[in-house]
């Protein structure tokens, strides 16, 4: 059975950092874009940032520019979410996915609807 398990997730004051994991059991990602994603209560999973296949291009989601920083671990077949300057607005659900397609990178990835498997997702929480 294919799995995305997303950890890290917690309770942090504004200001504070987190790190987000995302592993993968089943079958290997390491040729695929991975995707963040979060989702507020109430309000549509939004895109957070991606990373391509060989983790050489990034993009972020305007919010969190600045703040966030994505990257992977091919070996360990792994990607991370560094989040710090966290605000209370960051709080939500926090997701990884992964398309089907492999080595195939584009802005389109910045949409939920271009993944397939998706994590059970991980909880932050940022209190002011």
């Amino acid at each position: 059975q294919v799995q995305l398990v997303e950890s890290g997730g917690a309770l942090v004051q504004a200001g504070g950092s987190l790190r987000l994991s995302c592993g993968a059991s089943g079958r290997t990602f390491s040729r695929h874009t991975m995707g963040w994603f979060r989702q507020a209560p109430g309000k549509e999973r939004e895109f957070v940032a991606a990373i391509n296949w060989s983790g050489s291009s990034t993009y972020y989601a305007d919010s969190v520019k600045g703040r966030f920083t994505i990257s992977r671990d091919s070996a360990k077949d792994t990607v991370y979410l560094q989040m710090t300057s966290l605000k209370p607005e960051d709080t939500g659900v926090y997701y990884c996915g992964a398309p089907l397609v492999e080595y195939s990178w584009d802005r389109r990835y910045a949409t939920p609807a271009m993944y397939v498997y998706w994590g059970q997702g991980t909880q932050v929480t940022v209190s002011s």
